[in-house]
């Protein structure tokens, strides 16, 4: 079995490299003993190829600002909590 990975995006970190300038990495994969920082994760299925990836790019953000997304072709189910 798999052990749990929990991925986190530290916004402090993304304000810090804003005012800064610096690229220290916002991306945080967690599991019971680890945490490893990173500028990109990338999330394999269970078929052992790439599912999603994690991107976090300053320097070239999209058009809506975003530094920080998440990338897919894999279909999506969207859930709205009301």
């Amino acid at each position: 079995m798999m052990k749990k990975t929990i991925i986190h995006v530290n916004q402090h970190k993304i304000k810090h490299n804003n005012k800064t300038g610096d690229r220290e990495p916002v991306i945080t994969c967690k599991t019971y003993n680890t945490n490893e920082y990173a500028h990109e994760a990338i999330i394999y299925g269970q078929d052992g190829k790439e599912a999603a990836k994690i991107i976090y790019s300053p320097d070239k953000p999209l058009g809506c600002g975003a530094k920080v997304w998440i990338e897919t072709r894999n279909e999506v189910k969207v859930i709205v909590n009301e």
